[in-house]
């Protein structure tokens, strides 16, 4: 996703309380003959995470030094029975944003710490590589690159464990082709509730390779992966379009989707703070028309921006410098009185000429055609810059207020009518995804829950809360998502969360549909004591008094 920001946040804990699970905890714990380490008292940071507004205190931290510590632990949990509160919650990077990686008196395990698990890159008719479900994907990336290859689906921000985002989904602007990062995964190494090491896939163990794909982590910890791969571009052409009108926005990026030749990357998202955008373009952007973009005026309007990416080769850049300098100058020299004739300038590569023909096709602002070229890691690494930037003005340490929704293609003009015309505010307080992803490309095997369209969109509401600027700006944030999941309710809008949260069972009932049944029966096969995941909140572990 866009601006996919996440990393440990570093706050006062100060009213957050201790909760020990039952007497004996610590010292039966420590009995585990592991590789790692448990911690019993540096824990605090196990109890943050990147939505800066639930903290809860585990019991212990597993930093584990192998995939048989992460079993061990589990299944020392497991065989402690019903009679014991332990809870065991993996950890990638933090990017949680309620709580759903904490365990309130349990054992939160830190899966960056996971070794043993070198990322292994395979070439052949079909690459792929086996990465560990600690391992983030900007280095699985590196990775991949010494050879050539690259996964084919991402999320937008890369620094995430790979078993955080195959634990949702992993979209991004690639998902139309490719479908989610859950849709490029060969085989998982799993750690069931049970404490069980499992290797899974299409072939075996396929009901538990499909639930713990968009899982949420209620099946398994995982702990490798086997990831699908690709030829990797050197160059990607960045364009950016502005619109005015929604629905030539909608339309435009659903016709895109659906060709054969398009894009590569394609997303959008909207504008409702509507100064400073051009300027703030144009550091990495260069216009296409400078003089017709510096007169731009917005008059007051939302907008909507339309980003796409093609990719390309560096061999071939100093061709496309040759075609910016045939767009730029006169006509092309006639045959001069007594000399040779002049030999015309070679034509664009094919792929600019799908560029400039897709362009074409295009209902955007015409003085708002935005161009760059960067690396392809430069490209897919883009939101890490901006994180740099929000650190360095204190406003990544916030509390972020995201919401995630799944939006039917049908209903998403009505969405767009009362929720931009009327529910949001002059200015959003954080980025606004929307672009559309196409239904087929998701293998409905897997836990994850889209809507019964083919094609649907995300609407990512991306906002911060920082404190400084306003005391009620998280209570704003935190009010404006309920105005628009009320009116999604009243509307019938029939859209889905992603990265879904909620606190009761029957929201949960409600958000898997007729999929329920199976979501409860998996859970009830691979982790029957509900021990996995309990940030979560779907299943709640229930204690046998003594």
């Amino acid at each position: 996703m866009h601006y996919f920001l996440e990393l440990f946040v570093v706050l006062v804990l100060g009213s957050v309380a201790m909760h020990v699970s039952d007497p004996g905890v610590a010292s039966s714990l420590e009995s585990l003959r592991i590789d790692g380490n448990l911690s019993f008292h540096d824990v605090s940071l196990a109890a943050r995470d990147f939505g800066n507004r639930y903290r809860l205190l585990p019991s212990a931290v597993l930093h584990p030094g192998s995939v048989s510590d992460v079993a061990a632990t589990v299944r020392h949990v497991f065989r402690m029975g019903s009679g014991s509160k332990l809870t065991v919650a993996a950890r990638g990077h933090g990017h949680s944003l309620q709580g759903q990686a904490q365990a309130d008196g349990g054992i939160v395990v830190r899966m960056e710490n996971l070794r043993g698990c070198e990322t292994k890159v395979h070439d052949g008719e079909q690459p792929y590589v086996d990465a560990s479900g600690g391992a983030l994907w900007i280095n699985v990336l590196l990775e991949c690159l010494k050879h050539g290859l690259a996964p084919k689906s991402w999320t937008d921000y890369l620094h995430l464990t790979i078993g955080g985002t195959l634990s949702n989904a992993g979209i991004s602007g690639q998902a139309f082709r490719h479908g989610p990062q859950i849709s490029n995964v060969h085989q998982l190494e799993i750690v069931t509730g049970k404490g069980e090491l499992l290797n899974c896939s299409a072939e075996e163990n396929a009901d538990l390779f499909y639930a713990a794909l968009g899982g949420l982590g209620q099946f398994g910890i995982i702990t490798r992966a086997r990831i699908a791969l690709e030829p990797a571009p050197k160059m990607v052409k960045w364009i950016r379009v502005l619109y005015s009108d929604f629905a030539s926005f909608t339309e435009d990026q659903e016709m895109l989707i659906s060709l054969k030749e398009t894009f590569d990357y394609i997303e959008g998202f909207v504008i409702i703070n509507r100064t400073g955008l051009l300027n703030n373009w144009r550091s990495s952007f260069n216009p296409q028309n400078p003089v017709q973009a510096s007169e731009f005026d917005s008059d007051g309007r939302i907008l909507f921006c339309l980003e796409m990416t093609k990719n390309f080769d560096q061999d071939n850049a100093e061709t496309v410098n040759q075609v910016k300098l045939l767009h730029t100058t006169s006509p092309p020299m006639h045959v001069r009185i007594g000399s040779s004739p002049q030999k015309s300038s070679p034509p664009p590569p094919l792929w600019l000429q799908q560029v400039e023909a897709l362009l074409s096709k295009l209902r955007y602002i015409p003085s708002t055609l935005f161009q760059s070229e960067v690396s392809y890691l430069e490209f897919l690494d883009r939101v890490h810059v901006s994180e740099v930037k929000l650190r360095s003005k204190g406003l990544w340490e916030v509390p972020h207020p995201w919401l995630n929704l799944l939006i039917p293609r049908t209903r998403i003009r009505d969405f767009a009518a009362q929720v931009f015309g009327k529910i949001l505010p002059d200015s959003n307080n954080g980025p606004i995804l929307l672009y559309p992803l196409n239904k087929s490309k998701w293998d409905n095997r897997t836990s994850a829950v889209i809507p019964d369209e083919e094609i649907f969109y995300l609407v990512a509401f991306l906002s911060s809360a920082p404190s400084s600027s306003d005391h009620d700006s998280l209570d704003r944030a935190l009010k404006q998502n309920d105005r628009i999941l009320d009116f999604c309710k009243q509307a019938g809008i029939r859209m889905k969360q992603y990265l879904p949260y909620y606190t009761m069972q029957e929201e949960w009932r409600a958000h898997f549909g007729d999929r329920w049944e199976d979501f409860a029966r998996r859970k009830g096969v691979y982790d029957p004591l509900y021990i996995l995941a309990p940030g979560q909140r779907i299943f709640q572990k229930a204690v046998r008094s003594s």
